[in-house]
C-alpha cells in the first residue's frame, strides 16, 4: 500500500509540475501577445499620424494658395479705388478750392444772435 501511495503522490507531483509548466507558458504567451499588441498599436498610430500630417499639409497648401489669390485681388481692387479717388480729386480740385477762397474772401458782418448791447 505504501508503494501504491508513493506512486499516487509521485503522479500528483508530476501533474502539478506539468500544470505549473502550462501556466508558465500561458503567462509567457500572454506577455508576448501584449508586447506584440503594443508594437502593432504604436505602428498603427504612426501610420495614422503620418496620414493626418499629409492631409493637413495638403489642406494648408490649398488654402494658402487661395490666401495669396485673395491678397492679390484685394491689391488690384485697392489700386482701382485709389485711381478713382485720384481722378475725382483732380476733377473737383479747382472747384473746391474756388469755393473755399470765395468763402474766406467774402465777409458778411452779422451781429450774433446772443449779442446784447448795453447803453
Amino acid at each position: 500500500m505504501a508503494a501504491s501511495n508513493s506512486t499516487g503522490i509521485q503522479t500528483l507531483l508530476d501533474a502539478e509540475k506539468e500544470a505549473s509548466k502550462i501556466v508558465q507558458k500561458a503567462r509567457q504567451y500572454r506577455v508576448q501577445r501584449l508586447k506584440e499588441a503594443r508594437t502593432e498599436a504604436a505602428h498603427e498610430i504612426e501610420e495614422l499620424k503620418a496620414s493626418k500630417q499629409e492631409a493637413f499639409k495638403k489642406f494648408e497648401q490649398e488654402h494658402a494658395g487661395s490666401s495669396d489669390q485673395t491678397s492679390q485681388r484685394v491689391e488690384v481692387e485697392t489700386e482701382q479705388k485709389r485711381i478713382e479717388i485720384q481722378a475725382a480729386f483732380d476733377k473737383n480740385r479747382d472747384a473746391v478750392l474756388q469755393k473755399l477762397l470765395d468763402t474766406v474772401y467774402t465777409v458778411e458782418p452779422k451781429i450774433h444772435v446772443n449779442a446784447r448791447f448795453s447803453q
